[in-house]
């Protein structure tokens, strides 16, 4: 099932049957969940002049390899932004919850660009794609990946975080217009900041994730995308760390903060 037929089930149904190739270990990829969240609230907000502007996501507990209910409450919806609550359920019991903030512009002279600068990227033909082979979960096949800076995850780095480049593998997932539910799908391929770090296999997983959107989204799904992750503090087994995403063009489309619980 491609994400295009999932996000046809979100619209047309409650329940949901999850498609194959995600998993993440033995439960499913927290990026295709947290799409799932922010597909959901699009379209009961259903109002196009309304552009996501922030969201944030708990993850409460895993989610099997089994069908979900989505369900969705608009909290409060004012004159320019609306506030919605949407709940992945499993087994009659919560796994995840998105708060989100639609708004539509309003009129404003306050205008500050103080963006980051990107940092510098070599063309993509110079780079090497990350082989399918090596021991990452399945659900990281459904994308390419390419380090530009900074070590694979489970290499002993002395150091954390890296740069890279990102898209949607098009063999697996067919070109047509993006959509901010799979701008946050590919945003968590990634792995923690302090995965590089790690001397052996051990977990490490989202706890909470909040995201903020910048510039309008006009990209299409197999289009190349710029990271960078950099980690502020990691101790008695959690970190927090903030992640930009960028376009090819350098326009930055998103502004990420987790907290990861560290198993290691």
């Amino acid at each position: 099932m491609s994400l295009e037929a999932l996000f046809q089930q979100i619209e047309q149904q409650e329940h949901i049957d999850i498609p194959k190739g995600w998993l993440q270990g033995r439960t499913i990829f927290g990026g295709l969940v947290a799409g799932m969240l922010v597909y959901k609230a699009f379209t009961t907000i259903n109002d196009v002049t309304q552009k996501l502007l922030s969201c944030s996501v708990t993850f409460v507990g895993p989610v099997d390899d089994a069908q979900v209910k989505l369900t969705a409450e608009i909290l409060r919806q004012g004159k320019s932004v609306t506030t919605i609550e949407v709940r992945l359920w499993q087994n009659e019991t919560v796994q995840s919850i998105l708060i989100a903030s639609f708004g539509r512009q309003r009129e404003s002279y306050i205008q500050v660009s103080q963006e980051p600068q990107t940092p510098h990227f070599p063309e993509i033909n110079q780079l090497n794609i990350v082989p399918k082979y090596l021991p990452f979960p399945e659900c990281v096949k459904n994308f390419q990946l390419a380090w530009t800076e900074g070590s694979y995850p489970m290499s002993g780095s002395k150091d954390p975080d890296f740069s890279g480049m990102c898209r949607f593998d098009p063999e697996l997932h067919p070109n047509r217009k993006m959509h901010i539910a799979d701008v946050v799908t590919l945003m968590d391929v990634w792995p923690p900041g302090v995965l590089p770090m790690f001397k052996k296999t051990a977990p490490a997983s989202s706890l909470t994730w909040q995201l903020t959107f910048i510039h309008p989204l006009e990209n299409q799904l197999n289009d190349w995308f710029k990271y960078n992750v950099f980690t502020e503090y990691a101790r008695d087994g959690y970190s927090t760390e903030y992640a930009h995403l960028w376009d090819e063009q350098n326009r930055l489309i998103a502004i990420s903060r987790q907290t990861v619980t560290v198993f290691a």
